[in-house]
Formats: structure tokens, C-alpha cells, sequence
């Protein structure tokens, strides 16, 4: 009986961690296409996003991105702790869901767990980029330069207000300081 009990909760324990790692973009939000993954690479500054634990109290965050041997992206998020005076860093890897057209990739930090990263508005010449996560308590404005201008932002967050996410809710991103 116990053998039951304990198979039924590893069973109920995965579905809840399979499902909370949805690679699936959030209802309405469609993925940039066409895209290029070579024109995205390199370095990308996050000029605002909704905040979460594992990015809380970080300035000067940046993303870089490059080609993996697997053909995969390989993911680098930088950013600089003012509690501990100290940069972080995670390494991850990513993989397109549909094709290499689509603008919709599933990301992975931890192991085997990925999620939905979603770039959803992209500029022709690849210069800022909106991205979503799983659903719309992910959401990150990126850009090729640490600072954009004031219309550049008020037009992007705009399109961000359009598509259903909460703009007010939004952490700016401290830029100018530590850099290195």
C-alpha cells in the first residue's frame, strides 16, 4: 500500500513540474516571424521586465547569445548584485520549438526543465526585442544598447500594454553602473 501511495505522489509530483515548465507561448502572443537566430545573436541589455526570484535586485543585466556545437544556443545572463557587490552568471541552452524561423525557442537552466522564451516584437534592423515566457508574468524589453530613448521605450511598452501584459508591474533596469 505504501508502494501505491508513493508511486501516485511521484506521478502527481512530476505532472505539476512538467506542467509548470510549459514551452507554450501565452495565449494571443504570436512568435516574430521570419526570424533569424544569426542576427540575434550576440549581446542583448534588458532594459525592463516583470520581476522574479532568480534575476531580484540585479543591475547592468545583459544576455548573450551564440551558437552551440548541438546546433542549440547557448545562453549567458549576467547580472550585477548590489547586496553581494558581485556579478552572476547562469548558463543555459536553448532550442527552437517549431523551426529556425519562428521566434520561439524553449530554454533550460536547470537540467531538463525548459521554458517559453518568446520573442513576440522585433525590429527590422534586430535592434530591440520583446520576449515572453510561459505566460505574461514573463516579460523582458531588450535592447543591443544599455539605455534606449524615451519614445523608443514609451512606443515598445506600449506594444507590451497592447499585448496584454501588465507594464506597471515592470522593473527598469539600472544600466549605467559596475560596468565590466
Amino acid at each position: 500500500m505504501n508502494k501505491t501511495i508513493s508511486f501516485i505522489f511521484a506521478a502527481l509530483l512530476s505532472s505539476v513540474i512538467l506542467t509548470g515548465c510549459s514551452v507554450s507561448a501565452p495565449k494571443g502572443i504570436e512568435p516574430v516571424e521570419p526570424f533569424s537566430i544569426d542576427r540575434y545573436l550576440g549581446t542583448w541589455y534588458e532594459i525592463a521586465r516583470m520581476d522574479h526570484s532568480f534575476e531580484e535586485g540585479l543591475s547592468q543585466v545583459t544576455a548573450h547569445y551564440s551558437v552551440r556545437e548541438d546546433g542549440g544556443v547557448k545562453v549567458i545572463n549576467r547580472g550585477y548584485s548590489e547586496e553581494d557587490q558581485a556579478w552572476d552568471e547562469a548558463e543555459g541552452k536553448a532550442y527552437f520549438v517549431e523551426d529556425s524561423e519562428t521566434g520561439h525557442l524553449k530554454v533550460s537552466f536547470f537540467g531538463p526543465f525548459y521554458g517559453a522564451y518568446v520573442i513576440f516584437s522585433l525590429d527590422d534592423d534586430y535592434q530591440y526585442s520583446l520576449v515572453s515566457g510561459p505566460d505574461r508574468s514573463y516579460f523582458w524589453l531588450l535592447s543591443r544598447t544599455p539605455t534606449i530613448s524615451e519614445q523608443k521605450q514609451e512606443a515598445l511598452l506600449e506594444a507590451a500594454a497592447a499585448a496584454g501584459f501588465d507594464t506597471e508591474k515592470l522593473i527598469f533596469v539600472d544600466q549605467s553602473k559596475h560596468q565590466g
